[in-house]
This record gives structure tokens, C-alpha cells and sequence, in this order.
């Protein structure tokens, strides 16, 4: 049951909901949230750390002509096909920023991880993709498909191995990269090999109509409107199908909207189903789910052991 009255209209629920999440977060005036929001934009300014020893990067790869259709490729020094031909497994990493924001540059987007697994022999792809308010959110879905395809017909020049990708999102990022997972065919129609399967990186709009029809953020009306018709073709959990690669489903147990919800109902659907998906949660902020991914814990451990059993090469690089 929800705590927010029902003789609130929808907008003034997506207000009171804001407020409640600001004050969640310890900001309680119009002036607070706004200085919190200029911290946030200048945070998703942040660009990388330098690269680590024996790290390459290929930068601004187009997959189209638009000017934020590119791609970041990080490579091990050797990448190359070693002499029994075997090439190098691929993660493929969409960023967050509430279809917005973001950039495929940004610290916490790619730090960790490109020090965690390129040395390790895994090559690391980070995609940036068109943004609301130009580029509605079924087309960003669209721009990361195509950027998928292109990967993959571009890997063997960088010595990675078409077949061998897992796909990585965060936030909005990970709602992409789980529609994608539980539709193959959006990027298969655009020249996309299958893939290995997917980790999904604190989503909350797994099940895009019964999320829109709770109260919510006004962000997300801007990303996904008012058509349950829009909703439900959005919604990775209305369309998954039988045969869709595996999901790995991380969620933050600190966010006020209960992601972890969300990532169990979509474990459970799939289960059913026949398919395999599996959740963990950490009792990380939602920033901390995708900033922390590659340090030396237990939370990279368990995403490595993740995809380590996707692929026996994949768990050769990881040393599983």
C-alpha cells in the first residue's frame, strides 16, 4: 500500500515523492537541492583517471555520425590472438545519468573496472549514446544496440572475440542494456552477434508500466511519458523471451525506491520462464554500485563469478 495519500494527483505525488527522497538524502530546501544538483552535474563532469601500466585506449570510435555515437575500446597490452588463435572477451559498458546525462568518460564509470579486468586480459568498451530531450529513450536503446553491432564486427581488429561479450549498464544505462538483454533481436537486426549475457547495475525500471504507475520522479516522465503502449515496450520485464542470454542483477539495498524489488520480480519472471537470471544486492549507495565494481572485494568477486560462469575463457582471464 502506498504511504502517499491517494487523493493526491499524479504530479503532486511525483513532488511529494521527490521531496521524500531528497529529504532522504539529507537535503531539505529548494536552495540545498539545488546546490546538490550543481555538485552532481559537476561530479558527472569527472573524467577518468589516467590509464593504468600496460592499458591502452582506442578513443572516440564511431558507430554513427552523431557527434555522442561513440565508443571508448581499452585494451590489454596483449590483446592480440594468442598462437592457438583464441581472442580476447569483450564487456561492453553503457553509462547511467537518467537518459540525460553521463558520458562514457567519467570516473566511475570506467576507473575501477578498466584497472580491474583489462590488465587481466579482458578488453573493456565504454559507449556513450544519444540523450533525452533530443533522443527519446526507444532510440537510445537503438544508438547502444548499433554500437553493440559494431563492437563486435570491429573486434577482431583489436583482438577481441565477437562472440565473447557481456554486456554492463548503470541506472539508465542498465535499463537499456536489460532491454537489449531481454530482446536479442533489437540488436541482432542490426548485425549483432549473441552475446554472453548481461549485468545490470542498480536499475529500477525493470518493470517500466508498474514503476510509472506508482509515484515517482518527474525524470522519469520525461524519459518514458504518459503511454502504457511506450511503457510496456520499454519495460524489459514485459519483453523478455524465452532464449534470452543470462542477467546478473546488482541492486543497492540504500535506495529509498527498493530497486531490489524490482531486480527479485525480474529474477522470478524469468525463472519461470525457463531462463536464468540471479540477484545481488549490496548495501551500497546507488553511485557506489557502479563507482565501487572493480575494487577488491567481495561485490567484484561475486559480478567475476558472475561471468565467470558464462564462458570458460571469460573465467580463464578471471583466474576462476
Amino acid at each position: 500500500m502506498s504511504l502517499i495519500s491517494p487523493m493526491f494527483g499524479n504530479k503532486a505525488r511525483a513532488a511529494l515523492c521527490g521531496t521524500l527522497l531528497l529529504a532522504a538524502i539529507g537535503v531539505g530546501t529548494p536552495a540545498q537541492a539545488q546546490g546538490l544538483r550543481a555538485k552532481l552535474a559537476e561530479r558527472a563532469q569527472a573524467t577518468a583517471a589516467p590509464l593504468p601500466p600496460g592499458v591502452q585506449k582506442i578513443a572516440d570510435v564511431p558507430y554513427g555520425p552523431d557527434a555522442r555515437q561513440r565508443m571508448d575500446i581499452y585494451l590489454p597490452s596483449s590483446s592480440a590472438p594468442n598462437p592457438s588463435g583464441m581472442r580476447t572477451p569483450v564487456i561492453f559498458m553503457v553509462h547511467g545519468g537518467g537518459w540525460r546525462n553521463g558520458d562514457k568518460a567519467m570516473g566511475r564509470v570506467v576507473d575501477n573496472k578498466v584497472a580491474r579486468w583489462v590488465p587481466r586480459g579482458l578488453i573493456f568498451v565504454s559507449v556513450n549514446y544519444r540523450l533525452l530531450p533530443d533522443t527519446p529513450v526507444a532510440q537510445q536503446a537503438q544508438d547502444v544496440a548499433q554500437a553493440l553491432a559494431t563492437a563486435q564486427q570491429q573486434a577482431a581488429q583489436w583482438g577481441g572475440d565477437a562472440g565473447r561479450f557481456i554486456l554492463m549498464g548503470h541506472s539508465a544505462g542498465a535499463h537499456l542494456v536489460s532491454l537489449i538483454n531481454a530482446q536479442p533481436a533489437l540488436a541482432q537486426r542490426l548485425g549483432a552477434w549473441p552475446w554472453l549475457g548481461a549485468v545490470s547495475l542498480d536499475s529500477a525500471m525493470l518493470n517500466v508500466p508498474q514503476f510509472m504507475r506508482a509515484p515517482h520522479l518527474p525524470l522519469y516522465d520525461d524519459a518514458f511519458g504518459t503511454n502504457p503502449v511506450y511503457w510496456h515496450a520499454m519495460s524489459p520485464f514485459h519483453q523478455w523471451v524465452s532464449g534470452a542470454p543470462p542477467y546478473q542483477f546488482v541492486c543497492s539495498t540504500e535506495r529509498p525506491d527498493q530497486p531490489c524489488l524490482q531486480a527479485q520480480a525480474m529474477a522470478r519472471h524469468v525463472h519461470t520462464q525457463g531462463g536464468r537470471a540471479e540477484v545481488l544486492p549490496q548495501p551500497l549507495t546507488h553511485g557506489e554500485v557502479n563507482a565501487e565494481l572493480g575494487l577488491d572485494s567481495d561485490y567484484t568477486r561475486a559480478v567475476e563469478g558472475f561471468m565467470a560462469s558464462l564462458d570458460a575463457v571469460v573465467a580463464q582471464k578471471l583466474g576462476r
